[in-house]
């Protein structure tokens, strides 16, 4: 059974990414970026990976990583969803460098996962099809040969990246390609979505030549989806914590009637579940990382598990947090909202609570 208690060096990792965060993704610098059409800041990108090196945290050293696992990343994860940073990190990261580590061969790791884990690259996975299916039943987008020709929405920094693997149909087997972002033939539009905090696009391919990766295509996607859920679990777990932090610090300090709202038993209550709902999302959180970090059989599970509780634990909790705050938690100008649209998108994100909780069962035989 997983150890949940951090050591020195995680809780060191930890207090290092929330003084980067705090830094560098203040609530001004937040909406300064989500105004803009690239939706990250060039400078704050490269001091994440050269000067902190966490664009290679969990890429093994051999292929020009750190060669940490699974749990650092989900340190990582959680503190960059608790600051809401606006960086390519999801992306390039847990889509991008996973869907190479785990579909390309070892000269293609080799060839493309030190750029990425420099963060000279940076990488997304395009998987989405135009119907809003994600599976691998769904997926439409044709392979010819090396030739790939249809369209991806939704794809994360899909019109930054500078590389996208692309989940094809080549015949009757699932493929993965690397395109480069400015490959001729590419068209790549960005999106109006909910959360403005992490940017989407389309991409349309029109006859566009990638490079096949050499593994099993289908067991590449279904294992870089997994492993993105863990992730996904991870920022919900810091902006679940983040959002409460919010709701009890302004019941301790709105007062209504003589008295802060806080003493009364309604918003008691309240806190106390948000509370609930963080604690429960920590645990499923870390044992989903710990079954990712060991490769354990039990990932599958573990990975929708966590996937359904913490994203919709953070929904809930940032629907929370505005009701507390009442009148001013509405209104643009406070940052309750930025979560709020966080947590919804990240719970449609990969599949809703509900599609994981039938997987499960179906895992189950319930």
């Amino acid at each position: 059974m997983p150890d949940f208690a951090f050591n020195e060096e995680q809780d060191a990792l930890r207090a290092t990414v929330r003084r980067f965060c705090d830094e560098r993704s203040a609530p001004g610098e937040v909406r300064r970026l989500m105004a803009t059409d690239e939706g990250f800041d060039p400078q704050v990108w490269k001091q994440l990976s050269t000067e902190l090196g966490l664009t290679g945290i969990h890429i093994a050293e051999a292929d020009g990583g750190q060669g940490f696992s699974f749990v650092e990343l989900g340190i990582v994860l959680e503190e960059m969803g608790r600051a809401l940073l606006c960086a390519p990190f999801f992306s390039s990261i847990c889509l991008g460098a996973n869907a190479i580590m785990n579909g390309g061969s070892s000269e293609q790791r080799a060839a493309l996962l030190p750029q990425v884990a420099s963060g000279d690259v940076r990488a997304t996975l395009a998987f989405t099809e135009p119907s809003g299916d994600w599976t691998q039943d769904g997926i439409t987008l044709q392979a010819s040969g090396t030739r790939l020709s249809g369209t991806k929405t939704y794809v994360v920094d899909g019109h930054t990246a500078d590389l996208i693997v692309v989940a094809a149909r080549a015949g009757n087997d699932i493929a993965l390609f690397t395109v480069p972002g400015d490959a001729a033939g590419l068209r790549r539009t960005p999106l109006a979505t909910l959360d403005m905090t992490r940017k989407q696009a389309e991409l349309v391919f029109d006859n566009v030549e990638g490079t096949r990766l050499d593994g099993n295509g289908a067991n590449a996607l279904r294992k870089t989806l997994e492993q993105a859920a863990v992730c996904l679990a991870s920022e919900c777990v810091g902006g679940s914590e983040k959002t409460m932090e919010m709701a009890v610090q302004y019941a301790k300090d709105r007062y209504q009637f003589g008295r802060p709202i806080g003493s009364f038993q309604a918003i008691k209550h309240k806190c106390a579940d948000m509370l609930l709902r963080l604690e429960s999302a920590k645990s499923a959180a870390y044992y989903a990382t710990w079954a990712a970090a060991e490769d354990n059989e039990e990932l599958t599970i573990a990975a929708s598990l966590a996937k359904a509780y913490c994203t919709e634990g953070f929904f809930t909790n940032s629907r929370e947090n505005i009701q507390i705050h009442g009148g001013i938690g509405f209104t643009w100008e406070h940052d309750a909202h930025l979560y709020y649209r966080r947590a919804k998108s990240s719970e449609l994100m990969l599949g809703d609570p509900t599609y994981h909780r039938e997987l499960i069962a179906s895992k189950l035989g319930i």
